[in-house]
Formats: structure tokens, C-alpha cells, sequence
């Protein structure tokens, strides 16, 4: 079965209340975790610190309004992994959307190191009860935790569509950042490796289908965002070899930071599709698919069932001061 198939076989099964859609049969699954505890053993010479409280306002000498961006999802979106505020995701995003917009950002981090997709209910209460409202864009990165814990695929994006749709429907642009493409780890060996990426993929692919059907846009995380990751994964790994190092994050919101700026409308470049750089409108099901086997394909809802399928030019985002405590 195709992985378009697939994907949409669990987006159907997650708004129709189905929970017991599989990807791997239950011989593998025992092969998978075994080789887990393999990879747990050997992952990192090192400790992934805790990530640094980001939160705060970027971007301080622009005048007006500040736009308020707010970070969900697992360690990835908290940052977990580097020690220093400005190399968080939360950071380099809330730094970089205020450049390319010239106004402040006031940025709000409410993502849980470890947190699966199940987490998401809490994490949206919480942002929403935050004084001054809903924020104006969002970006959630979640999945992984899915995949190792092995949550049922249909109720994974169940809990990614909800979220979807709270936010939108407080008038809160939402940004996801797809399931990263696990087979990248370096400790992890085969089989697990190739289990992992068709596992993450696959879940990827679904996330895009029930986020863009509820509204938000996503950026597909892939392989961390660029092939620099397999060539060059002591750079772009931290300290555990599981979590992304410095540089590794840097590239992350340099894929991430576009979308962002244009759900907000502020992205220069025209949203006009460009077939130089193979973009074009697709069935939802298919764009989902061809973004999980591509790092950083962008996916905008068109008219059901069609989504636009975009290679957005990347932007470099450098370390921003410490910000000031948010107001």
C-alpha cells in the first residue's frame, strides 16, 4: 500500500474514532522494541541538558504591537539539548519572524520534554489561559514520542487534530513541524532503522493530512531538516546523539521560519507557486506523502481535496541576545 494510501487510512481512522490501525505487524513490533533497548544502551556518551526558558520578548528596538508566536510539542520544540536561550527553536523563530516582520515578538514555550501527542490538550489549556489570549501563530512539533511509545497512529493525529482546531478556531495561525524521521539516529541500526523511518514517515504523512484539513500549514521535519544530518550527525546531534545540537536546531527554524512568516503575512517572496522548485497543487493525501520523503516541503490547504505543495528558500537565522522577560 502506497504511503499516500496509508496516511489517509489513518486520518480517516482518526476522525471516525478508529484506534487500531497499524503500520508494522506484531512480529516486528517485538524486533522494533527489542532494538530499542539496543539503541537506549548505546544512544549518547553524554546527558541532554534540561532545555533553557525561553520565553520573552525578541526583537526589542522595533516599535509596535508585538506579534505573539508560541512553541508546542516535545523536547524538540522545547530545545532540549543545548544550553544557551538564543540556540533554542522558540528563539531562533521568535528572533527571525521579528526581523523579516520589524516588529518585537513576544514568544511563549509551553512544550514538554518527552511529551507524546496526547499532551497536546494540556499544552493548548495552558497557552490559552495565558494572559492576553490566544497567540497570534503557533508552531507544533510532536511525533516522535508517538512512535517509540508506540501510540496507535490514528490516535496520535486524533490529538494533533484537536489541537488544530482549538487554536484555529481561537484565530491562532498554526505552524506543525511533522514527526522527524527517526531512522536518522545514529546508535540506531537495522532492522530498527528502516522500521523507524517508515514508521515516522508514515506518521508524518498523516499528521499533514488532518493539520491541513483543519487549517494550519506544515513543514515536514524529515531527516531534521536537510541532509547535512546523515553526513554530518556528530555536528548536528547534542551531546546524547538522540537530540539536535546547536547547529542542528539552526537548521530546523531556518526550514520552519518561512512558513511562519507567511501564515502571519509578512514572508517577502510572493505566495505564488513556483514549478522551478516543484511545487503545485495535489490531492491532500499524495502533497502529504511526497513532503515526509522530502525535509522541509511546506503544505497549504487549497480547496478540499487539493493542498499546495511548496520548496519555500530557506532563511538563516543567527542567535538573538536574551531576550527580555515577557510581559
Amino acid at each position: 500500500m502506497s504511503r499516500a494510501r496509508v496516511a489517509r487510512r489513518i486520518a480517516a481512522g482518526a476522525a471516525y474514532g478508529g484506534g487500531g490501525i497499524g503500520l508494522v505487524g506484531v512480529a516486528a513490533v517485538g524486533v522494533v522494541l527489542a532494538e530499542v533497548q539496543l539503541a537506549k544502551r548505546s544512544v549518547g556518551g553524554g546527558v541532554a541538558p534540561l532545555p533553557p526558558a525561553a520565553d520573552g520578548l525578541y526583537g526589542r528596538g522595533f516599535d509596535g504591537v508585538p506579534l505573539r508566536l508560541a512553541m508546542l510539542g516535545d523536547s524538540t520544540a522545547a530545545g532540549q539539548g543545548v544550553r544557551r536561550v538564543g540556540q533554542t527553536p522558540g528563539a531562533l523563530l521568535a528572533s527571525g519572524l521579528a526581523q523579516v516582520a520589524e516588529r518585537s515578538v513576544e514568544l511563549s514555550n509551553v512544550a514538554l520534554p518527552g511529551a507524546r501527542s496526547d499532551d497536546l490538550e494540556r499544552q493548548v489549556a495552558l497557552l490559552l489561559a495565558q494572559p492576553g489570549g490566544a497567540p497570534d501563530a503557533c508552531v507544533i512539533m510532536i511525533g516522535a514520542n508517538d512512535v517509540t511509545h508506540r501510540m496507535p497512529p490514528t490516535r496520535s493525529v486524533r490529538y494533533l487534530s484537536e489541537a488544530v482546531r482549538l487554536l484555529r478556531a481561537e484565530g491562532t495561525e498554526v505552524v506543525v513541524g511533522t514527526c522527524p524521521d527517526l531512522g536518522t539516529i545514529e546508535p540506531v541500526y537495522q532492522p530498527l532503522r528502516w522500521l523507524a523511518r517508515r514508521l515516522s514517515r508514515q506518521l508524518a504523512a498523516a499528521q499533514t493530512i488532518v493539520a491541513v484539513e483543519n487549517g494550519a500549514r506544515t513543514v515536514s521535519l524529515g531527516d531534521l531538516l536537510g541532509p547535512e544530518f546523515a553526513e554530518n550527525p556528530r555536528e548536528m546531534f547534542g551531546a546524547d546523539n538522540y537530540h539536535p545540537s546547536a547547529e542542528g536546531y539552526a537548521t530546523a527554524a531556518m526550514a520552519v521560519l518561512p512558513t511562519v512568516c507567511a501564515v502571519l503575512g509578512v514572508w517577502p517572496e510572493p505566495e505564488r507557486l513556483d514549478a522551478r522548485r516543484r511545487e503545485g497543487m495535489l490531492p491532500v493525501a499524495v502533497a502529504a506523502a511526497e513532503a515526509a520523503s522530502e525535509a522541509g516541503t511546506e503544505v497549504t490547504g487549497a480547496r478540499a481535496p487539493w493542498a499546495l505543495l511548496r520548496h519555500r528558500r530557506r532563511r538563516r537565522v543567527q542567535e538573538p541576545a536574551p531576550p527580555d522577560p515577557a510581559a
